[in-house]
């Protein structure tokens, strides 16, 4: 099986054209071991779509599917340009929460940048949650996939490690649930990091990066239709939100290495 490494901001997955295969889960959780394995976040299938261009599937370090990973799609708009398998810049990529659109920056026959629109933000009203014992306020958004955004003072004192595991299987959260401490630089910049469900704490997350802007604006912190600046760990999105919530996402995509399993 040949695949090919790349990553939106440090999340990095590995990416093969073609079909699932039955042992997804057992495969996405041996290839995506850091020491054992190829080392990713999880792996994304691409494959011809019946009523898109394009199909993407998700499958994280854990082996379960998700629904939509906003730097996977933008890394899959540079896969099926950059190896030929489209010359359209506008393309429609089937997800499992939807088709979404991507519009692709190309310089000298590559993929810079891509903008997704992602759809609309379902952003509902805060919860108070009891973890172990302590109080956390967050905000849940839905943009394709759940996510509980808290705000904090100081990012570099937010409780990733200890509360992100609890908050993401909290029983607020059946399905289980994405979580992002957020600091709100000034009203065009927010600095967020985040616990991936399934995934653990990764560099960066493309539709948590939509969730905590929407989250923002909800709560007065940001406005509609200003871009905003996410800092990551990994890097840096632009986000833009319009009054009725549909979001449109900016950032780069890169390739790492190309690569075969042989056994």
């Amino acid at each position: 099986m040949h695949f090919t490494k790349m990553h939106g901001l440090g999340n990095d997955y590995l990416y093969v054209y073609g079909e699932v295969p039955a042992n997804i889960e057992d495969l996405s959780i041996k290839l995506s071991e850091r020491h054992f394995g190829a080392g990713s976040d999880g792996m994304i299938y691409i494959s011809p779509s019946e009523i898109s261009d394009f199909k993407m599937r998700i499958f994280n370090a854990d082996g379960s599917e998700a629904k939509m990973c906003g730097n996977g799609i933008r890394c899959v708009g540079k896969y099926v340009y950059d190896k030929g398998y489209t010359d359209k810049k506008h393309l429609r990529i089937e997800t499992l929460s939807g088709i979404k659109t991507l519009d692709l920056n190309v310089s000298n026959g590559k993929v810079k940048t891509v903008s997704v629109g992602m759809g609309k933000a379902e952003v509902s009203e805060n919860l108070q949650l009891d973890v172990d014992g302590e109080k956390v306020t967050c905000t849940p958004v839905s943009v394709g996939n759940p996510h509980a955004v808290s705000f904090v003072a100081d990012i570099e004192k937010a409780p990733l490690l200890t509360l992100g595991p609890k908050m993401e299987h909290h029983r607020a959260f059946p399905d289980g649930v994405n979580v992002e401490f957020v600091e709100v630089i000034d009203r065009h910049t927010l600095r967020m990091r985040v616990w991936e469900r399934g995934s653990r704490v990764t560099m960066a997350c493309g539709t948590g990066a939509c969730a905590s802007t929407a989250a923002a604006i909800k709560q007065g912190y940001c406005s509609f239709d200003d871009e905003i600046s996410v800092v990551l760990d990994g890097g840096t999105l632009k986000i833009k939100i319009a009054p009725d919530y549909s979001v449109t996402m900016t950032g780069p995509a890169e390739m790492i290495y190309e690569g075969d399993v042989i056994e």
